[in-house]
C-alpha cells in the first residue's frame, strides 16, 4: 500500500468513527476494504492516540490525540486554553452547553466543551467529528472557506442525518452566503432530532480559525433565539479579540 493511499484510507477510517464508535468489520464493510487493512490502520491510529478502544473486541472511537492536535491552531499558544474562560462564560449565560470546534477536512472537529449546571445535560462531544453541512459550527466554518473548497465540499455525497438535514447543494450555497453575511448559523434538528445549535466564527487576524457554539435539547432550546444569538456572537467576538491581540 502506497504512503498516499495509506493516508487517504486512514482519514476515511477517522471519518467513519466521527459518526460514532465502530468495530473493524463494520468499518471494513462501509469502506469496502479488507478487514486486515482496516485493523492495521486502526492499530497505527491507536498508537498515535487519535483513536481509542476501551478493551479488546470493543468498538473503536476517536481519541484525545485529535483534540491535542487541534489545540495548536493558534501558533505559540493553545486555542483551547485561551477559549476556556469564554466557554465557561457562554455556558453560564446561555444555561446550555458551549463548545469550540475547528475545520478538519470536510468535517468539523469538536475540541473543547463546557456544560452549564442544569438538571439535564448533553453528552460531551469533545473529540467527535461531524460533516460540515449538518451542524451550526460546521456551516459557520464552511461559509468562511474559499469558493474552491466550498465547491469541492458541495460536490461530495452529502448525507442526510435526519429528515431536517439540508443536502441540496444550491440551497446550501445560498445558506452559506446568508451565514457569511450575518455572522452566525442555526442548525435545528439537522444532525440529530434532539439537538438545536447556534454558532459564530472565531477569527485570528481576520482569518476564521474556529467556531464557538451553544447547543441544547430541542425540547427546551432556545427559549429566546435573539438573546442566545447575541450571546454567542458576542462571545466569539471577544475570543477573536483575545487571540488576535499583539503578544
Amino acid at each position: 500500500m502506497s504512503g498516499v493511499k495509506s493516508i487517504e484510507r486512514a482519514f476515511a477510517v477517522l471519518r467513519e468513527l466521527s459518526r460514532g464508535p465502530a468495530g473493524v468489520t463494520e468499518i471494513a464493510e462501509e469502506l469496502q476494504l479488507p478487514k486486515s487493512t482496516v485493523a492495521r490502520l486502526l492499530g497505527a491510529l491507536q498508537s498515535e492516540g487519535v483513536v481509542e478502544q476501551e478493551g479488546y473486541g470493543l468498538p473503536y472511537h476517536l481519541g484525545e490525540g485529535l483534540a491535542d492536535l487541534a489545540g495548536a491552531v493558534v501558533p505559540g499558544e493553545s486555542l483551547i486554553a485561551t477559549a476556556r474562560p469564554h466557554l465557561q462564560y457562554l455556558a453560564a449565560q446561555s444555561e446550555e452547553t458551549a463548545g469550540l470546534s475547528v475545520l478538519a477536512g470536510f468535517d468539523v472537529l469538536y475540541i473543547a466543551e463546557e456544560s452549564a449546571d442544569t438538571d439535564v445535560t448533553m453528552r460531551d462531544w469533545t473529540g467527535e467529528r461531524t460533516p460540515l453541512h449538518v451542524t451550526a459550527s460546521g456551516l459557520v466554518l464552511l461559509a468562511a472557506q474559499p469558493p474552491e473548497f466550498i465547491d469541492s465540499c458541495l460536490k461530495r455525497r452529502l448525507k442526510a442525518m435526519t429528515s431536517n438535514t439540508v443536502t441540496d447543494p444550491e440551497v446550501l450555497r445560498k445558506r452559506l452566503g446568508a451565514i457569511d453575511r450575518s455572522g452566525y448559523a442555526w442548525a435545528r434538528r439537522e444532525y440529530r432530532d434532539d439537538i438545536v445549535s447556534v454558532a459564530a466564527p472565531v477569527r485570528a487576524s481576520e482569518r476564521v480559525v474556529a467556531a464557538l457554539h451553544v447547543h441544547g435539547p430541542s425540547y427546551r432550546f432556545p427559549v429566546d433565539e435573539d438573546v442566545v444569538t447575541a450571546i454567542v456572537v458576542d462571545a466569539a467576538a471577544r475570543l477573536s479579540d483575545t487571540i488576535s491581540a499583539p503578544a
